[in-house]
């Protein structure tokens, strides 16, 4: 899923082009979906959630700036803001349970292979960063949420995920 071969189908989907958007859809709904089941854990919401942010991409794919990152990513920030709001507005939260035994350290796999680059730096961030980036962007707990989840004050909690963004950006980018 290279930036090359993504770009050409996303401005040919922003023209109108269907079999561009076919063609985009083909190559990126796998890990798109696999991205909001791993938020949402209801594969019914994770459905839901992916055929919306698809019909998001198909109206905004004009919108699309190549200054602020790749189109890859562009289409994961839409899927992971809608999953956001269905763990929001839909009370997904409500059917899970968020106790610590929800946390480990083994699951972090943010649904990409094992051999991948992005868990590999995943597990190279201490388990402080690990676990406030998995809850905040994974299970989509707000920064006071996670305050009173890990019961850590809310600088400690900001601090930690700041720091482990920027050290899986340097790690991403080697």
């Amino acid at each position: 899923m290279d930036n090359d071969d993504l770009l050409p189908l996303l401005c040919a989907t922003a023209q109108g082009d269907k079999h561009a958007f076919s063609n985009l859809y083909q190559q990126t709904n796998g890990k798109l979906f696999a991205i909001t089941l791993n938020m949402l854990t209801n594969r019914a919401h994770a459905e839901e959630v992916l055929q919306d942010a698809f019909i998001k991409i198909w109206h905004n794919a004009s919108e699309y700036n190549s200054s602020k990152g790749t189109v890859i990513s562009w289409m994961i920030s839409i899927v992971r803001y809608r999953s956001l709001d269905a763990l929001r507005y839909n009370k997904v939260r409500k059917e899970q349970s968020m106790g610590d035994d929800d946390y480990n350290e083994q699951t972090i796999d943010v649904t990409y292979d094992e051999e991948t680059k992005l868990v590999e730096c995943i597990e190279q961030l201490d388990s402080q960063q690990k676990q406030a980036i998995h809850l905040a962007y994974y299970k989509g707990l707000s920064h006071s949420e996670l305050v009173d989840h890990i019961d850590t004050p809310l600088g400690t909690v900001k601090s930690w995920i700041r720091r482990g963004l920027v050290q899986l950006q340097r790690c991403l980018t080697l």
